[in-house]
Order: structure tokens, then sequence, then C-alpha cells
């Protein structure tokens, strides 16, 4: 019989407890979130009239940590109202709440005998059957149950969430030595479908997988820095995006954990593990034991390998420890030639392939290629001598360090990208012994860790010698597979439709960024062609970072350079055009738009039947960030938001309706979460979302499969109704006080008051009904009129070389 998990309790509400609790409400799964009664009063609490006996007082610390996670960027919670879902409650007086939950969830203190004595209490409350799990990050999960009832033995595990839980994929679970299988499938099953996480079963060995492979890669980075003479802003240059790793590189990640917290990880790994051919590495460096006397922690003391510095003028500066001088000094921007000659490859691989290869070929190269080389083929020769103690596959250690510390390759995927023989030969040339896995990969005949034919992945098993088939959950589909199986219908430079299987098309972007140009419209439309005659409905969906950051900029900058105003008007005009086609295709479309879907991606999605979106999308109509406005429908499309959301119909309710929308467009607003999005109006109440992003194109099929089968019908053409003089009176004031304030630039208003006129239907002297067609055409002239100022041009053309709006 299946376990079923509804509700949770989470014990501890410091940093990850209360941020489990957020991700749990974001989910929907009411919770209960528990602390410890602290010791003594506040002098405000005893002037607020409290007493020890008061709520207020007992639930301090849990009501605390929930005001933290409230307050904390990067957002805890989709929307901070879900945190309504959480109660709070102290280790005192509600520990007998615990009989209610399905799940209980311990995240104190790293300390043993502390976790040990509160989990004997929770035993006291536990209903047999109920599973409890350990939130630690390394300490050994058998000893953490020590002495606990056969039944919790046999519903107990490990399940180590990554920090911020909302953002980082990664669950690592990890069994005890009695943990039931169906135990461990409820978990699995839960966390990947409720909580949208990557589950990875691990190994009850010292901090399991992500933090035992990071955490050597970020102390080799440390010795390879002072072998080489090489600074603090140095390293993070060579182990940033230049090889596939997050922005925060190396020791911007150091500062965000905490020294504190590091210095614990390492220690703990040290004592844990004497049989480590490389445990001396596990040694806290003199420099981080420095640091931590000098109270220099990192972000929560503002000081640490950067340190954050606010001027008398109130602007923050961010500066960088010269760790020979142990003292503070502005950033420096690091010039290395392959580093620099990196940024012109795109591939990941390919560029870690152009670091690599001048080592392997005894060429000369500068200190970046060699830190590189050093930091990637120790790490990779760490990771394969660690299978299987830490886990029995390969696929485990990889996937652990993707999802958990949001590398774009695992340590195999790099082996394979650089080239297993080379590396090989080359560590072999260097003295290195290699690892058994490497040597039966050798051995075998096989030169890679993982192989691709037709679609289908396999992995090298180091139990069998052989390569296994990668086999993926039920309902997931990966685009990249069903192109190599030869899925693909049709296709130009920057779409391709690929058939999903049962009837279903899907239109997939894969132009740079997936900027909206005119080949995407032309296979839109070639979708919307062939879903008349071969198919029953279609996605557009793509599996890239981002759906897409809308326009292609550069070719709109030409164009209004060359004052080619035809050539944008009739631009403009075919992208409203397949936006209306999707609209009232006969046939179901929606869209499954994940992480950026601005602009252009947000004018698409718009228009689709239903959007079924990712958690994490990130949607807005931004074009006002380049001074322009939504010219693909996209203010159209709000308007009958606002026609819809006023109750009754009445001018008053729809002027309170269409302030919001105007306030949206106006300011660029973006939704920093699919939930906020619907907020903001960019999601309908039937819109579905997605916790999981690698299940989301399987989910929008079966949504769009639903509403073919029940009897699809495109909608009734809409007469929209508008407000004319009345909005455009209110507009004016409200944009008019902005630029008094100094909030806005005097281009700004005049941006404001063309969108204004769009979503007031013109200069009308009283509110009347128009056609979608009459609005088009407004949001089509105010564009193309906006398109030849030269403070547009200049904010387009700033845009395209920094990523960022200018305000000009």
């Amino acid at each position: 019989m299946a376990i079923r998990i509804e509700k949770a309790v989470i014990l501890g509400a410091g940093t990850m407890g209360a941020r489990i609790a957020a991700h749990f409400a974001n989910a929907g799964v009411p919770c209960t979130l528990l602390d410890m009664v602290p010791r003594e009063l506040t002098p405000e609490e005893t002037r607020r009239g409290l007493t020890r006996e008061s709520p207020a007082f007992r639930n301090r610390l849990a009501l605390a940590g929930i005001e933290t996670a409230k307050k904390s960027r990067p957002a805890a919670f989709f929307v901070v109202d879900f945190a309504r879902l959480i109660r709070v409650g102290n280790f005192e007086d509600n520990l007998d709440w615990c009989r209610d939950a399905h799940w209980i969830i311990e995240a104190v203190v790293e300390d043993l005998e502390i976790k040990r004595d509160l989990l004997g209490r929770v035993e006291q409350h536990r209903k047999p059957g109920t599973i409890v799990t350990t939130n630690t990050s390394g300490l050994p999960i058998h000893l953490v149950a020590e002495g606990r009832s056969a039944d919790f033995q046999a519903h107990w595990a490990g399940t180590h969430f990554f920090n911020p839980p909302r953002y980082m994929k990664l669950v690592e679970l990890i069994p005890g030595p009695s943990t039931k299988p169906e135990v461990l499938a409820a978990l699995d099953e839960f966390c990947d479908l409720r909580l949208g996480k990557g589950v990875v079963a691990a190994k009850d060995t010292p901090n399991f997988i992500a933090n035992r492979i990071g955490t050597f890669s970020m102390l080799n980075a440390v010795r390879l820095m002072m072998e080489l003479d090489l600074s603090i802003e140095d390293v993070d240059a060579c182990t940033g995006p230049a090889i596939g790793q997050p922005k925060s590189a190396t020791f911007r990640t150091a500062d965000l954990v905490g020294l504190d917290v590091l210095a614990h990880v390492v220690h703990n790994i040290y004592d844990s593990v004497p049989d480590d051919e490389s445990r001396e590495i596990y040694k806290l460096p003199q420099l981080i034991e420095e640091m931590m006397k000098r109270g220099w922690l990192g972000e929560k003391t503002r000081s640490g390998f950067y340190k954050r510095e606010k001027h008398s003028s109130g602007e923050n500066e961010i500066l960088a420890l010269d760790w020979r001088r142990m003292e503070y000094r502005p950033r420096q921007k690091s010039k290395f030639v392959s580093i620099e000659s990196g940024k012109l490859i795109e591939d990941t691989r390919e560029r870690l392939r152009s670091f690599m290869n001048p080592i392997f070929d005894g060429k000369v190269v500068d200190k970046a290629a060699r830190f590189i080389w050093g930091a990637l083929s120790e790490m990779c020769l760490y990771a394969a001598r660690r299978v299987p103690e830490i886990a029995d596959r390969i696929v485990e250690v990889d996937r652990a360090m993707r999802w958990g510390f949001g590398w774009e390759l695992g340590p195999f995927e790099i082996w394979d990208a650089v080239g297993v023989e080379r590396m090989s030969q080359m560590l072999k040339m260097l003295g290195k012994s290699l690892p058994p896995l490497v040597n039966s990969l050798s051995a075998s005949g096989k030169k890679t860790f993982y192989e691709s034919a037709q679609g289908r992945t396999s992995y090298f098993d180091l139990a069998s010698a052989l390569y296994r088939p990668l086999e993926e959950p039920p309902g997931i589909i990966i685009l990249k597979s069903l192109r190599e199986q030869s899925k693909v219908v049709e296709g130009n430079s920057g779409a391709s439709l690929i058939d999903l299987g049962d009837g279903v098309l899907c239109c997939e972007f894969h132009s740079k960024m997936n900027a909206i140009g005119g080949d995407i419209v032309a296979m839109l439309h070639a979708g919307l062609k062939r879903l008349r005659s071969d198919f029953e409905a279609m996605v557009i969906a793509n599996q890239a970072v981002n759906f897409s950051v809308g326009a292609n900029l550069m070719l709109l900058l030409v164009s209004a350079q060359e004052q080619e105003w035809d050539d944008i008007h009739t631009a403009v005009r075919q992208f409203q055009n397949v936006n209306m086609a999707i609209k009232y295709a006969p046939r179901p479309v929606i869209a499954a738009p994940q992480g950026m879907a601005l602009g252009g991606g947000c004018e698409i999605s718009l228009h689709a039947a239903r959007i079924h979106a990712a958690a994490e999308a990130y949607i807005g109509l931004v074009e006002t960030g380049v001074g322009l406005i939504p010219a693909g429908g996209g203010s159209k499309e709000m308007l009958i938001r606002a026609n819809e959301h006023a109750a009754g119909g009445e001018d008053l309710d729809l002027f309170h309706a269409m302030k919001p929308i105007f306030e949206n467009i106006a300011m660029a607003k973006v939704g920093t979460s699919a939930e906020e999005c619907r907020a903001l109006g960019y999601l309908r109440p039937s819109d579905a979302i997605a916790m999981n992003r690698d299940r989301l194109v399987g989910d929008a099929k079966q949504t769009v499969l639903a509403m073919f089968r029940a009897g699809y019908h495109p909608p009734a053409p809409p007469q929209i109704r508008v407000l004319g003089e009345e909005m455009l009176a209110a507009a004016k004031l409200a944009i008019h006080q902005m630029l008094r304030g100094e909030y806005i630039s005097d281009y700004d208003a005049l941006v404001a008051r063309k969108l204004a006129n769009v979503l007031a239907g013109g200069a009308l002297s009283a509110s009347q009904t128009v056609s979608e067609q009459y609005v088009l055409d407004l949001e089509r002239e105010a564009f193309v009129s906006l398109c030849g100022e030269r403070k547009t041009q200049e904010r387009i053309a700033y845009t395209l070389k920094t990523g960022k709006p200018l305000r000009n």
C-alpha cells in the first residue's frame, strides 16, 4: 500500500527549517514549524505586556523563522501570502502535533546529541508508520536515530535539502540500516512530484555526495590559488561560468554558505574519512582559520572573501580580500587570454576542451588554464575514486553536482567532454594513479562514461563493466532525445516542430536566447497548419534555461536605424497575426514557459488557450525597459483580463481593474514565480503550474490532451470595453506625479503616455467597446513611432551591450 504524505512537521526554524517549511507551503502542503521556547523575555516583549506563558513569547523562534523567510532574498515563498499554510509552535507545548503528520523532518543544529534527544521526545508522540527524516548535511544517518524503535527505524531516512530549498533542485535521499523500500519510494515520489526536486540516492558516508565533492573542489581551489599566486578574483574568474559553474564561483559561494558552516563541514569530513587518500586536503587552510579568528565569516558578517562597504553617499562598494596581506582592497578585473578566448565559445564542452587541449599538447598556457586543469582534473579524479563508496552509479554523482551546486556538467560529464583517454594519459604522465572505475572503463574498450544513440543514453556501470540504460522517470519528456529519435516533423534555424506522440505536436524554440524573429513566427504558423490536419493539440515549449527573452532586438535596432518603418510595421503585424492564430486555433494550443518569458515570450503565452508554467517561471511585459510598449497583443490581452476582472462591468470597477495593469506594464514588472505571475494577471486561475521543471513538457502534454478530449472549442472574439479620456486623464496625472517626484525620466513619461493611450483605447470621449484588431492597431502604431525615437534606439543598444535597461 502506497504511503500518503499530505501533512508535515518541521523541527527547527533556523535558516534551513524555515525555508523548507516555506517550500512545503509553496507546494500547497500544510505544515507545522516548531522550535525551542526562548529562555528569557526580551525588553520589547516585556514592554508589550507578554509573559512567559504568552504564545507570542513561547513561539518566538518559529515566528521569527517565518518572518525571516518572508523577507529573504532570493524569496523563499512564491508569494508571501503562502505563509498562512504554516502553523507555528514549540517543542515544549506542541510536539504532540507530530501525531497528525505524515512526514516529520528534523532540521535543528548539527549536533548529534541534540538531534538524538529531540527524536527521542518525538517518538513519544509519533504514530506508527509516520516517516521521520533528518536534514543533516553530514552526520551519519544511522547514528542520529540510534536507540529508536524498530518501527521508527523502518520509517527513518536522511533527506538533505540544499540551501535555498526553493531554488536548489537537489535532495539527497539516504536510507538508514532498516529503512523500508516503500518509505524511500514515497519520499522520492513526493519530493519529485510535489516539491519539484531532483532526488539522488546517496550512501550513508561523510557529507554524502555533493558536499563531499564540492568541498574537495573548494579546498583544492584554495590550494591552487596559493601555488599559482592568484588573487581571489582570479580564482572566481576561472571557476564560474567559464567552466559551466554559477557566477558565484568559488569564493562568493563560500561567503554565501558562511565560513563557519564550511569549517564545520571540513572538520566533519576530515574526522570521518581516515582512509581517504586525499584526507590532508580536508585540513582547514590557515587562511580560513585566520579569517574566522577575525570574524570574517562571509555574507552574514558583511566580510569574507569579499566585503560590502557602504559609503556616505549610500552606495555599496564590494571589496576583495588580498589574502597575502590580509586586507581588503577594491575589486580588480581579472584578464587572462584563455578566459577571454573562452568567452567566444558558447558550448561549455567545447570551451573546456579549449582550456585543456593546449595542456595535453604540451603547449605553454597562462595561469588561468593551468588553474582550470588543476581544479578540474583533481576533482574528476577524486570523484572517480569515490565510486562506489558514496554512490553505486556515476549518474548520482553527476546529478548531485548539477542539482546541488548548479554545475552545468558533473564530474563524469567533464571527463567525457575533455576526453577520458587524453586526461588519463596526462594524469599518468604526472604520476597520478588512476582509480578502478577509470581503469575498468579503459579495459572494457569504452571511450566515454556515457553513450548516446538514437535518443537513448547509457552510462558505464562499474559493477558489471557494461553500459546500462539511463531510464527517465515516467512522465518526463526530453525534447533532445526526441530530436535524436527523428521525431522532428519540420524545422528551421529558430524553431522545430516535434511529434510528442498521442497526437500532440510541440513547437520548440532554439534561436539564441530563444529571441523571437521571423523564423519562429514562420514555424508557429507551420505548426498551426499541421494542427488543423495531422495533430489533435499543440504545446509551445522548450527546455532551454529561458522560454524566450522576447523579440530579436538587434534586428529591430538595425531596422530602426535604417528607418525601415514599413519593415517594422510588417514584422509587428506578422507577430500579432500569429498570436491571434494561436488564440483562435480550432484545436487547443498551450504554452509551457519556464525561466524568463519576457516581452514577446510573454505575449505568445498570453494568447495560448492555457498556460502550464514551471513554478520558476518569470513572466512579464518588459518592453518599456527599452523604450517601447508591448505590440504583439500583450497590451490587448491584459485589457481583456482587466475586463474579466471588473465585477459587474461598471466603469468604476473597470477603472480600478485597469490601474494595476497599467502599472505592471509601465514599470516592466516581472513575476518572480508562476504564482506571483498569477497575482500580476499573466496567469489565469485556470492555468496550471508544474513544480518540477523536468516534468513541464510531459505535464503540458497531458493538460492539452485533456482539453482536446473534453471537446475543446476556441473562444468567441470578445468585445473589449475601454475607458478613453477617463483613463487617459488619470494616467497622465499619475505620470506627472511620478515625474515630479523624480521616480521616472522625461522619456519614461513619454513611453508611459503612449502606453496609456493604447490601454485607454485612444482619446475617446466616453467608454465604449472595441474589437481586438482596434487595440492591435493602436499597439502597432505606438510601437513603430517609439522605434523612431533616438532615446529608444539608445536604450535598445545599451540593453544589447549590457543586458540591463537604460534610464535616459
